[in-house]
């Protein structure tokens, strides 16, 4: 008999503390920032504990490639979150994507062109 694992949900909330940390390579106390911050928002159970689910776990992944290799601070971090939320586009995705082929097309906004743009609307 074969053992079949049920399909995974990104949603879902599986990871505690000690483990979403150590998937991502930082210390816990890190996460806690993050939350207190407003970047990140963990489920919690009954009993308080923090449950982090896989689009957690990834968007921590997106805090620490801005802040370590993009030099955003977590200010910064935040807005970035909120326009992408208010646009509903993926501005972080394609951040990535022009920092990854070193080119930027010319149609692509910059960061602050964006930013400056979801303000004014």
């Amino acid at each position: 008999m074969t053992f079949r694992r049920p399909d995974r949900d990104p949603t879902r909330p599986v990871y505690v503390i000690s483990v979403a940390a150590s998937i991502v390579s930082v210390h816990p106390r890190t996460l806690r920032i993050y939350e207190e911050e407003g970047l990140i928002c963990p489920a919690r159970t009954p009993t308080n504990i923090r449950l982090y689910s896989e689009n957690d776990v990834r968007r921590v992944m997106w805090i620490r490639h801005l802040t370590q290799n993009l030099g955003v601070n977590l200010a910064g971090i935040r807005i970035l979150f909120e326009l992408e939320e208010r646009l509903g586009t993926r501005i972080l995705e394609r951040l990535y994507s022009e920092a990854t082929s070193g080119e930027r097309p010319e149609s692509a906004p910059t960061t602050a062109s964006a930013a400056k743009t979801a303000v004014e609307a």
